[in-house]
């Protein structure tokens, strides 16, 4: 399923220039299809239990090739400082309008930390740090993934309206839309100079993804002791957000060549898919359902919020 989802977004960007679905959603419904159409099979739990967990983790330490710290420096502290702010009030404010929408403390918190981050990858490396359900994590990552591709064809007729210059709106869009492919097309058809400052600033906001990870799983242990039976378990780092700054830093210090962390981040995107194949498998297509309304009005009040906080980032900046 992971193969069939790679070959068929290779397809969407020879074909139409670009995905209209992402593959790591494809994978998702393929193994959502197929559990509907087989139903649960105790044979398969292990495989699946085991893409679904130990190599998402594995693919989430990976993902640390990908971070370049460098581009803290050529950021500028201002606007390094407003994209921490920017990324407090979005996971804050977002899990706010989930609980208030009804939706669990897991999924809101999920949803929430893909908007204010990196969509998928957020999602992805929050899941394990606060026990959430395949369910939670398969939607969260649909809704969003459906979401950022709403955004990328909305903001752009949005700028003139607004009286955004390119620079604003480069710093609207690497702000407010989700993976970096998607700032990307967002940003550089409305010209360079907006797509060089989109890139910057989404660039910027995933060096936020390892500490954001540390703080929501130190809160969850702290608020949701009880229900998870850590109450009197000391904090500690999840082995793969650890692995994440080994390799983070790794690449800082240059030990990591740029040929060996594209191979690295490579091999994320690969093991990413394969892992929501194992989360669409596992997943109940009616505890979807029952959630999904929520969920889809969670995430669009949540893209909302960010586009509100990326305009006043952008007018501040």
């Amino acid at each position: 399923m992971a193969v069939a989802a790679h070959v068929i977004g290779a397809w969407e960007v020879r074909s139409i220039g670009r995905m209209l679905v992402d593959p790591l959603v494809l994978a998702i419904l393929f193994g959502m299809l197929v559990r509907a159409a087989l139903g649960g099979r105790e044979a398969l739990d292990a495989g699946i239990t085991f893409a679904a967990k130990d190599v998402l983790e594995v693919a989430v330490v990976l993902l640390g090739a990908s971070v370049n710290l460098a581009m803290l420096r050529s950021a500028g502290l201002p606007l390094a400082l407003g994209l921490v702010a920017f990324v407090a009030l979005a996971l804050i404010g977002g899990i706010a309008i989930g609980r208030a929408f009804g939706l669990s403390p897991a999924l809101s918190t999920l949803i929430a930390a893909g908007n204010a981050i990196c969509g998928n990858s957020a999602i992805a490396a929050v899941a394990p740090s606060i026990g959430a359900r395949r369910e939670d994590t398969a939607a969260a990552v649909a809704f969003t993934a459906l979401l950022g591709m709403v955004a990328v064809l909305a903001l752009p007729l949005i700028m003139r309206p607004l009286g955004l210059s390119h620079e604003q709106f480069g710093v609207l869009a690497g702000a407010t839309v989700y993976a970096v492919p998607q700032v990307l097309a967002a940003a550089y058809p409305v010209s360079d100079v907006a797509g060089e400052m989109a890139t910057l600033v989404k660039l910027t906001r995933v060096l936020l993804l390892g500490p954001m990870v540390l703080l929501i799983a130190a809160w969850w242990r702290r608020t949701h002791a009880d229900a998870t039976g850590l109450k009197a378990a000391p904090i500690a780092l999840p082995w793969f957000i650890v692995g994440f700054a080994v390799l983070a830093i790794t690449r800082a210090t240059g030990l990591l060549s740029v040929a060996s962390a594209e191979l690295a981040a490579d091999a994320a995107h690969r093991l990413t898919l394969a892992a929501m194949a194992g989360l669409g498998l596992s997943v109940d297509l009616r505890d979807v359902r029952r959630v999904g309304l929520k969920a889809a009005l969670t995430a669009s009040a949540g893209l909302l919020l960010l586009v509100v906080l990326g305009l006043l980032l952008a007018r501040l900046i």
